[in-house]
Formats: C-alpha cells, sequence, structure tokens
C-alpha cells in the first residue's frame, strides 16, 4: 500500500512538473489547437503562434483574381523539389528552409514594396503563414496567405508549371 501511495505521489508530481515545464516554455505545445481545415489552416496554436488568420486567403477565387490583376508576387514557400514539380505559373520559389541563403536575391528582385501571396502545400501546411512572418520582419508590409495553395490552386484548373 506505501509504495502505490509513493508511486502516485510521485506520477502526481511529475505531470505537474511537465505541465508547469510547458507553460513557463517559450516552445511550449498549447493544450487546445486548430484542426478544423474548413476554418483555416490546422495548428496547435503553440505560443510563438505561426498562422496569421487576418493575412489569409481562404477563397481560390479570390486568390485568382489577386493572380489575374498582375498587382500580385506568387511566392511559393515550399521547397524546391515540390516547386520544381508543379506550381502556380509565374509563382518565385523562396523555400522556408532556405530563406537565409535566397532571401538577399529575393529583395533585389522583389523590394519590399512589392505586394505577396505566400503559399504552400494547402491547409495542412505552415510553411507560408512562417515566410509571411519572416517577410514581415523585412519590411513587406502588403502580405497575403493563399492558405488553399498549390493543391487547390491545381484542383481548380488554374494555370499551373
Amino acid at each position: 500500500m506505501k509504495t502505490i501511495k509513493e508511486i502516485s505521489i510521485l506520477l502526481g508530481a511529475s505531470i505537474i512538473a511537465a505541465f508547469a515545464f510547458n507553460y513557463f516554455s517559450p516552445a511550449g505545445i498549447a493544450l487546445v489547437g486548430q484542426w478544423d481545415t474548413a476554418i483555416g489552416v490546422i495548428t496547435a496554436k503553440e505560443k510563438n503562434d505561426i498562422v496569421l488568420n487576418d493575412l489569409e486567403i481562404n477563397d481560390v477565387t479570390l486568390a485568382k483574381k489577386l493572380y489575374d490583376s498582375k498587382k500580385f508576387v506568387f511566392v511559393d514557400a515550399r521547397s524546391r523539389d515540390d516547386y520544381d514539380e508543379g506550381h502556380i505559373k509565374g509563382a518565385v520559389s523562396l523555400p522556408l528552409g532556405q530563406f537565409d541563403e535566397t532571401i538577399e536575391a529575393f529583395l533585389e528582385q522583389y523590394p519590399p514594396e512589392s505586394a505577396i501571396v505566400a503559399y504552400c502545400s494547402g491547409r495542412t501546411c505552415e510553411d507560408s503563414h512562417k515566410l509571411a512572418q519572416l517577410l514581415l520582419a523585412f519590411g513587406y508590409t502588403e502580405i497575403n496567405v493563399f492558405i488553399d495553395g498549390f493543391p487547390g490552386w491545381e484542383a481548380e484548373g488554374h494555370p499551373i508549371e
């Protein structure tokens, strides 16, 4: 009986310590998340929340209107391999995983006044949101995130390369 009581106390203290560590950690994981793709990009809503809901374009028709206006640079946040396999016609590759190596060349070609639409692999991909945050830090002010990304664009039969 004493052993069970000691195990219970030790287990309870461990759980409390784990929750406390998670709460105070800058990279702690939230206990609730947004898992409904009908609402937007799925996310665990970490403390460093990367989903920028106010920048989201959640309608393929609106994304196509922006594309047709020719006033927006569509930027693919996916890997270079994914981009090479297919992308929105005319989109620029700026892989999130190679951001530090490619941002200078991107800045030279597309100054911070450029209107940007970032996208990645759809509502299960957060890379376009992360890219949008990085671009905001580099002074870009007109940024949108097309949450249906390449799969949504391609499914509607819009121009791809």
